[in-house]
């Protein structure tokens, strides 16, 4: 059952890791402003209307502390009424391809581990086993990703559920042993769970919108790599229209 989406008090901040990933989403601004974020290095951030909504683009910088202290700051900054995660990832499920869109659903962190003290894989003290993305954000993010990504770009378009992140790269070897711990999981990348942990402790309903770039240990015959520029781009036009959905609330 589709949630009813409630009218965002403030912008809608879209949080990407890398330049290559925000490009396609400054390149959509109308009438760009650039902001100064108290970073050294790395750190970006602009602020303009996509798809008529008011937004704010910011580059985090990659791995969980650069995206946890860029978040923070942008939600001090700007007060946004919701945050979205975008760019690439890696496909952890097997049956995912490259090009997939995946909308996060929950989130863990891919290499935490105090099972050892009771606690469930990927699961930190203190915390949830696992978060949850913002339920009527996350319908809006699907059906804005479905309706700009239909079935026969890159195997199945658009897949909704768990994704995992961690300040490690998931390799073959890490592939195997992480579907293990996750069965349910289709994603890997290195900042989207810290995202969606700091977006609950502030109150930002959060996301995630991002395309798999690369499959962790594909099977023989797979596909297995697509370029930044064509998995940021899926991505962006995503985020677009979900902004659109928005302004239009």
């Amino acid at each position: 059952m589709t949630t009813s989406l409630p009218a965002p008090t403030g912008p809608l901040l879209v949080l990407a890791a890398m330049p290559e990933e925000a490009a396609p989403l400054v390149a959509r601004l109308e009438g760009p402003t650039v902001l100064t974020p108290p970073f050294d290095g790395g750190v970006a951030a602009v602020r303009g209307r996509l798809g008529g909504k008011d937004t704010l683009v910011v580059t985090t910088g990659i791995g969980i502390a650069a995206a946890t202290a860029a978040l923070t700051w942008a939600v001090l900054e700007a007060r946004p009424g919701a945050a979205v995660a975008a760019g690439s990832c890696g496909g952890l499920a097997a049956d995912v391809e490259v090009g997939t869109l995946i909308v996060g659903e929950t989130f863990a962190y891919s290499i935490a581990d105090a099972t050892a003290f009771g606690y469930a894989p990927g699961q930190v003290p203190g915390s949830p086993e696992r978060f949850t993305a913002d339920p009527a954000l996350t319908d809006a993010a699907e059906t804005a990703a479905r309706s700009v990504h239909g079935p026969g770009e890159g195997g199945a378009a658009v897949r909704r559920g768990l994704m995992l992140a961690g300040d490690a790269f998931v390799t073959a070897p890490l592939a195997a042993p992480m579907r293990e711990r996750f069965p349910d999981a289709l994603s890997a990348d290195m900042e989207t769970t810290a995202s969606a942990r700091t977006a609950a402790a502030l109150g930002v309903p959060f996301t995630a919108l991002r395309a798999v770039s690369d499959l962790c240990g594909p099977a023989a015959g797979q596909q297995f790599h697509l370029e930044l520029d064509l998995v940021a781009e899926r991505s962006a036009r995503a985020v677009a229209a979900l902004a659109g959905a928005l302004a239009r609330v």
